[in-house]
Protein backbone atom coordinates (compact mmCIF):
# COMPACT_ATOMS: atom_id res chain seq x y z
CA UNK A 1 0.00 0.00 0.00
CA UNK A 2 1.06 3.46 -0.54
CA UNK A 3 1.57 6.87 1.61
CA UNK A 4 -2.05 7.65 2.81
CA UNK A 5 -3.11 10.91 1.27
CA UNK A 6 -3.36 14.31 3.29
CA UNK A 7 -6.78 15.85 3.80
CA UNK A 8 -7.24 19.01 2.02
CA UNK A 9 -9.86 21.14 1.40
CA UNK A 10 -10.93 24.07 -1.18
CA UNK A 11 -13.27 26.67 -1.83
CA UNK A 12 -14.33 27.24 -5.25
CA UNK A 13 -17.03 28.85 -7.42
CA UNK A 14 -17.52 31.20 -10.24
CA UNK A 15 -16.76 34.86 -9.75
CA UNK A 16 -18.31 37.09 -7.69
CA UNK A 17 -20.70 34.58 -5.54
CA UNK A 18 -19.06 35.42 -2.07
CA UNK A 19 -15.82 33.09 -1.89
CA UNK A 20 -13.09 35.61 0.15
CA UNK A 21 -16.07 36.66 2.24
CA UNK A 22 -16.74 32.74 3.55
CA UNK A 23 -13.03 31.42 3.53
CA UNK A 24 -12.36 35.00 5.79
CA UNK A 25 -14.59 33.51 8.44
CA UNK A 26 -13.96 29.95 7.86
CA UNK A 27 -10.39 29.97 8.40
CA UNK A 28 -9.84 31.54 11.73
CA UNK A 29 -12.00 28.56 12.88
CA UNK A 30 -10.00 26.11 11.84
CA UNK A 31 -6.51 27.64 12.58
CA UNK A 32 -6.07 28.30 8.86
CA UNK A 33 -4.51 30.23 6.24
CA UNK A 34 -5.71 30.97 2.99
CA UNK A 35 -3.67 29.54 -0.08
CA UNK A 36 -4.64 31.69 -3.07
CA UNK A 37 -5.77 29.64 -6.44
CA UNK A 38 -6.55 33.06 -8.42
CA UNK A 39 -4.09 32.86 -11.68
CA UNK A 40 -4.54 36.94 -11.45
CA UNK A 41 -3.57 37.73 -7.98
CA UNK A 42 0.13 36.35 -8.17
CA UNK A 43 0.70 39.49 -9.87
CA UNK A 44 1.78 42.37 -8.33
CA UNK A 45 0.65 46.12 -8.64
CA UNK A 46 -2.52 44.74 -10.03
CA UNK A 47 -4.78 45.26 -6.88
CA UNK A 48 -8.58 46.24 -8.02
CA UNK A 49 -8.85 45.07 -11.07
CA UNK A 50 -8.22 41.76 -9.25
CA UNK A 51 -10.19 42.53 -6.34
CA UNK A 52 -7.60 41.46 -3.80
CA UNK A 53 -8.24 40.99 -0.41
CA UNK A 54 -7.23 43.65 1.71
CA UNK A 55 -4.24 43.99 3.64
CA UNK A 56 -6.21 44.68 6.82
CA UNK A 57 -7.83 41.13 5.89
CA UNK A 58 -4.78 39.72 5.21
CA UNK A 59 -3.13 40.86 8.92
CA UNK A 60 -6.46 39.01 9.99
CA UNK A 61 -5.93 35.94 7.69
CA UNK A 62 -2.96 35.19 6.62
CA UNK A 63 -2.58 34.83 2.48
CA UNK A 64 -0.14 32.93 0.36
CA UNK A 65 0.19 33.28 -3.40
CA UNK A 66 -0.83 36.90 -3.51
CA UNK A 67 1.47 39.12 -4.88
CA UNK A 68 4.55 36.52 -5.56
CA UNK A 69 5.61 38.07 -9.48
CA UNK A 70 5.81 40.98 -11.60
CA UNK A 71 2.80 41.47 -14.16
CA UNK A 72 5.90 40.94 -17.05
CA UNK A 73 6.34 37.26 -15.75
CA UNK A 74 4.41 34.38 -17.17
CA UNK A 75 2.70 32.52 -13.98
CA UNK A 76 2.69 28.70 -15.50
CA UNK A 77 0.27 26.71 -13.97
CA UNK A 78 3.13 24.24 -13.33
CA UNK A 79 4.76 27.09 -11.35
CA UNK A 80 1.34 27.40 -9.24
CA UNK A 81 1.83 23.61 -8.37
CA UNK A 82 5.26 23.94 -7.59
CA UNK A 83 4.52 27.03 -5.32
CA UNK A 84 1.26 25.75 -4.13
CA UNK A 85 3.02 22.50 -2.41
CA UNK A 86 6.07 24.25 -0.93
CA UNK A 87 3.32 26.63 0.58
CA UNK A 88 1.02 23.99 1.79
CA UNK A 89 3.64 21.76 3.55
CA UNK A 90 5.27 24.82 5.51
CA UNK A 91 1.93 25.70 6.76
CA UNK A 92 1.05 22.13 8.09
CA UNK A 93 4.34 22.52 9.38
CA UNK A 94 3.87 25.35 11.51
CA UNK A 95 0.63 23.58 12.84
CA UNK A 96 -1.72 25.31 10.79
CA UNK A 97 -4.42 24.21 8.19
CA UNK A 98 -3.99 25.29 4.42
CA UNK A 99 -7.38 26.01 3.18
CA UNK A 100 -7.18 26.67 -0.47
CA UNK A 101 -9.41 29.64 -2.33
CA UNK A 102 -10.09 30.41 -5.48
CA UNK A 103 -11.51 30.40 -8.78
CA UNK A 104 -9.01 29.28 -11.30
CA UNK A 105 -10.18 25.66 -12.59
CA UNK A 106 -6.92 24.73 -14.43
CA UNK A 107 -4.94 25.37 -11.29
CA UNK A 108 -6.99 23.00 -9.12
CA UNK A 109 -6.80 20.50 -12.22
CA UNK A 110 -2.80 20.75 -12.00
CA UNK A 111 -2.95 20.45 -8.54
CA UNK A 112 -5.09 17.84 -7.76
CA UNK A 113 -4.49 15.66 -11.28
CA UNK A 114 -0.89 14.15 -12.30
CA UNK A 115 1.13 16.93 -12.57
CA UNK A 116 4.17 17.12 -14.71
CA UNK A 117 7.34 17.30 -12.72
CA UNK A 118 9.05 20.16 -15.04
CA UNK A 119 7.40 23.34 -16.40
CA UNK A 120 6.48 24.02 -20.02
CA UNK A 121 9.51 25.96 -22.53
CA UNK A 122 8.87 29.77 -22.37
CA UNK A 123 9.93 32.59 -24.26
CA UNK A 124 8.82 36.15 -23.88
CA UNK A 125 9.66 37.56 -27.47
CA UNK A 126 7.93 34.64 -28.93
CA UNK A 127 5.10 35.36 -26.66
CA UNK A 128 5.48 39.53 -27.18
CA UNK A 129 5.65 38.47 -31.44
CA UNK A 130 2.26 36.33 -30.91
CA UNK A 131 -0.09 38.90 -29.00
CA UNK A 132 1.20 41.60 -31.83
CA UNK A 133 -0.12 39.01 -34.44
CA UNK A 134 -3.72 38.39 -32.80
CA UNK A 135 -3.76 42.14 -31.88
CA UNK A 136 -3.28 42.32 -35.93
CA UNK A 137 -5.24 39.65 -37.20
CA UNK A 138 -7.61 38.48 -34.34
CA UNK A 139 -8.12 35.89 -31.87
CA UNK A 140 -9.41 33.45 -34.52
CA UNK A 141 -6.55 33.78 -36.86
CA UNK A 142 -4.18 32.38 -33.84
CA UNK A 143 -6.82 29.75 -33.08
CA UNK A 144 -6.51 28.25 -36.34
CA UNK A 145 -2.90 28.37 -36.10
CA UNK A 146 -3.83 26.21 -32.73
CA UNK A 147 -5.78 23.93 -34.85
CA UNK A 148 -3.07 23.15 -37.03
CA UNK A 149 -0.46 23.08 -34.41
CA UNK A 150 -2.41 21.47 -31.13
CA UNK A 151 -5.94 20.46 -32.15
CA UNK A 152 -5.79 18.38 -28.88
CA UNK A 153 -5.43 21.03 -26.79
CA UNK A 154 -7.36 23.42 -29.47
CA UNK A 155 -10.53 21.59 -28.48
CA UNK A 156 -10.25 22.04 -24.95
CA UNK A 157 -10.16 25.72 -24.63
CA UNK A 158 -12.50 28.50 -26.03
CA UNK A 159 -11.68 30.33 -29.50
CA UNK A 160 -12.16 33.37 -27.63
CA UNK A 161 -9.06 32.45 -24.07
CA UNK A 162 -6.13 34.22 -26.00
CA UNK A 163 -4.00 33.77 -22.90
CA UNK A 164 -4.42 29.78 -23.66
CA UNK A 165 -4.01 30.02 -27.29
CA UNK A 166 -0.85 32.41 -27.03
CA UNK A 167 0.65 29.87 -24.32
CA UNK A 168 -0.33 26.71 -26.56
CA UNK A 169 1.58 28.63 -29.77
CA UNK A 170 4.37 29.44 -27.40
CA UNK A 171 4.67 26.07 -26.33
CA UNK A 172 4.85 24.81 -30.00
CA UNK A 173 7.12 26.85 -31.21
CA UNK A 174 9.70 26.92 -28.22
CA UNK A 175 9.92 23.33 -27.87
CA UNK A 176 8.88 21.93 -31.38
CA UNK A 177 6.54 19.96 -30.17
CA UNK A 178 2.75 20.55 -29.02
CA UNK A 179 1.73 21.25 -25.56
CA UNK A 180 -0.80 18.12 -25.37
CA UNK A 181 2.03 15.71 -26.80
CA UNK A 182 3.90 17.02 -23.09
CA UNK A 183 1.09 16.59 -21.03
CA UNK A 184 1.07 13.12 -22.47
CA UNK A 185 4.44 12.09 -22.33
CA UNK A 186 6.43 14.02 -19.93
CA UNK A 187 7.23 12.88 -16.57
CA UNK A 188 4.26 12.99 -14.25
CA UNK A 189 3.42 12.35 -10.16
CA UNK A 190 0.08 11.84 -9.21
CA UNK A 191 -0.87 14.30 -6.42
CA UNK A 192 -1.02 13.36 -2.59
CA UNK A 193 -3.53 15.04 -1.60
CA UNK A 194 -7.39 14.05 -0.76
CA UNK A 195 -9.47 17.15 -1.60
CA UNK A 196 -12.67 17.84 -0.47
CA UNK A 197 -13.94 20.98 -2.53
CA UNK A 198 -16.84 23.33 -0.96
CA UNK A 199 -18.65 25.06 -3.72
CA UNK A 200 -20.07 28.22 -2.97
CA UNK A 201 -22.86 29.35 -5.60
CA UNK A 202 -26.16 31.97 -6.04
CA UNK A 203 -28.70 31.79 -8.81
CA UNK A 204 -27.30 33.41 -11.88
CA UNK A 205 -29.33 36.67 -11.89
CA UNK A 206 -27.77 37.46 -8.26
CA UNK A 207 -24.29 36.63 -9.59
CA UNK A 208 -24.46 39.03 -12.79
CA UNK A 209 -26.05 42.02 -10.64
CA UNK A 210 -23.21 41.66 -8.15
CA UNK A 211 -20.85 41.48 -11.20
CA UNK A 212 -22.33 44.57 -12.87
CA UNK A 213 -22.13 46.35 -8.70
CA UNK A 214 -18.51 45.18 -8.29
CA UNK A 215 -17.27 46.41 -12.05
CA UNK A 216 -18.86 49.70 -11.53
CA UNK A 217 -17.04 50.16 -7.75
CA UNK A 218 -13.82 49.16 -9.38
CA UNK A 219 -13.86 51.75 -11.56
CA UNK A 220 -15.31 54.10 -9.11
CA UNK A 221 -11.83 53.18 -6.82
CA UNK A 222 -9.38 53.70 -9.61
CA UNK A 223 -9.07 50.93 -11.98
CA UNK A 224 -8.22 53.58 -14.67
CA UNK A 225 -5.62 55.38 -12.92
CA UNK A 226 -4.57 51.44 -11.61
CA UNK A 227 -3.99 50.62 -15.51
CA UNK A 228 -2.58 54.48 -16.14
CA UNK A 229 0.18 53.40 -13.93
CA UNK A 230 1.12 49.97 -15.46
CA UNK A 231 1.27 51.41 -18.50
CA UNK A 232 3.23 53.90 -17.68
CA UNK A 233 6.00 51.32 -16.03
CA UNK A 234 6.19 49.06 -19.22
CA UNK A 235 3.52 46.75 -18.16
CA UNK A 236 1.73 46.57 -21.51
CA UNK A 237 -0.85 44.35 -23.67
CA UNK A 238 2.12 42.16 -24.40
CA UNK A 239 1.86 40.59 -21.49
CA UNK A 240 -0.40 37.94 -20.18
CA UNK A 241 -1.31 39.45 -17.32
CA UNK A 242 -2.71 42.68 -18.92
CA UNK A 243 -5.01 40.91 -20.98
CA UNK A 244 -7.17 39.95 -18.08
CA UNK A 245 -10.23 41.02 -17.92
CA UNK A 246 -10.76 45.00 -16.74
CA UNK A 247 -7.13 45.67 -17.59
CA UNK A 248 -7.78 44.97 -21.53
CA UNK A 249 -11.07 47.20 -21.54
CA UNK A 250 -9.01 50.04 -19.81
CA UNK A 251 -6.20 49.48 -21.98
CA UNK A 252 -8.23 49.95 -24.85
CA UNK A 253 -9.96 52.76 -23.22
CA UNK A 254 -6.70 54.80 -22.81
CA UNK A 255 -5.82 54.08 -26.47
CA UNK A 256 -8.70 55.63 -27.81
CA UNK A 257 -10.26 52.54 -28.76
CA UNK A 258 -13.11 52.51 -26.63
CA UNK A 259 -14.89 55.12 -24.61
CA UNK A 260 -15.14 54.73 -20.91
CA UNK A 261 -19.15 53.42 -21.32
CA UNK A 262 -17.93 50.77 -23.50
CA UNK A 263 -14.77 49.58 -21.68
CA UNK A 264 -17.23 49.14 -18.63
CA UNK A 265 -20.12 47.88 -20.21
CA UNK A 266 -17.14 45.29 -22.49
CA UNK A 267 -15.71 44.24 -19.24
CA UNK A 268 -19.42 42.84 -17.53
CA UNK A 269 -19.75 41.08 -20.46
CA UNK A 270 -16.84 38.93 -20.85
CA UNK A 271 -17.29 38.80 -16.63
CA UNK A 272 -20.59 37.15 -16.84
CA UNK A 273 -19.07 35.06 -19.90
CA UNK A 274 -16.26 33.49 -17.14
CA UNK A 275 -19.20 33.32 -14.98
CA UNK A 276 -20.77 30.62 -17.41
CA UNK A 277 -17.46 28.85 -17.78
CA UNK A 278 -16.30 28.91 -14.24
CA UNK A 279 -19.72 27.23 -13.98
CA UNK A 280 -19.48 24.56 -16.49
CA UNK A 281 -15.93 23.54 -15.06
CA UNK A 282 -16.98 23.45 -11.47
CA UNK A 283 -19.77 21.54 -11.70
CA UNK A 284 -17.52 18.40 -12.62
CA UNK A 285 -15.50 18.42 -9.71
CA UNK A 286 -16.08 15.75 -7.23
CA UNK A 287 -16.12 15.36 -4.10
CA UNK A 288 -18.24 18.55 -3.52
CA UNK A 289 -20.44 20.01 -0.90
CA UNK A 290 -22.53 23.26 -2.52
CA UNK A 291 -23.62 26.34 -0.66
CA UNK A 292 -25.99 28.23 -2.28
CA UNK A 293 -25.72 31.45 -0.55
CA UNK A 294 -29.09 32.53 -1.42
CA UNK A 295 -30.89 29.98 0.28
CA UNK A 296 -29.13 29.56 3.39
CA UNK A 297 -27.73 32.22 6.02
CA UNK A 298 -23.68 33.29 5.73
CA UNK A 299 -23.21 31.94 9.41
CA UNK A 300 -24.93 28.68 9.17
CA UNK A 301 -23.06 27.88 5.94
CA UNK A 302 -19.79 29.07 8.07
CA UNK A 303 -21.04 26.63 10.47
CA UNK A 304 -21.52 24.06 8.12
CA UNK A 305 -18.62 24.39 6.44
CA UNK A 306 -15.98 24.59 9.40
CA UNK A 307 -18.19 21.15 10.51
CA UNK A 308 -17.47 19.55 7.45
CA UNK A 309 -13.76 20.56 6.97
CA UNK A 310 -13.10 19.00 10.61
CA UNK A 311 -14.43 16.14 10.16
CA UNK A 312 -12.35 15.49 6.16
CA UNK A 313 -9.40 16.33 8.28
CA UNK A 314 -10.08 14.61 11.02
CA UNK A 315 -10.39 16.79 13.73
CA UNK A 316 -12.21 16.16 16.78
Amino acid sequence: MGKPKSPIVAIIGPTAVGKTAISLAVAPAIEGEVISVDSRQVYRYMDIGTDKVSMEDRRHVIHHLVDVTDPDDTFTAARFVEEANGTIKRVIARRKRPLLVGGTPFYYNALFGEMLTTSLASDVEVRASLLKEAEIKGKGYLYKKLEIHDPDLALRIHPNDLTRIVRGLEVFYTTGKPASWWYRHGKKIKSPYNVLYIGIIRPREVAYNKIEQRARRQFERGLIDEVRWLLKNGFDERFPSMQGLGYREVVKYLRGLYSMDEALTYYIKATKSLYRRQMTWFKRFKPIVWYDLDEIDEDVAVSSIVEKIKEHMGVK
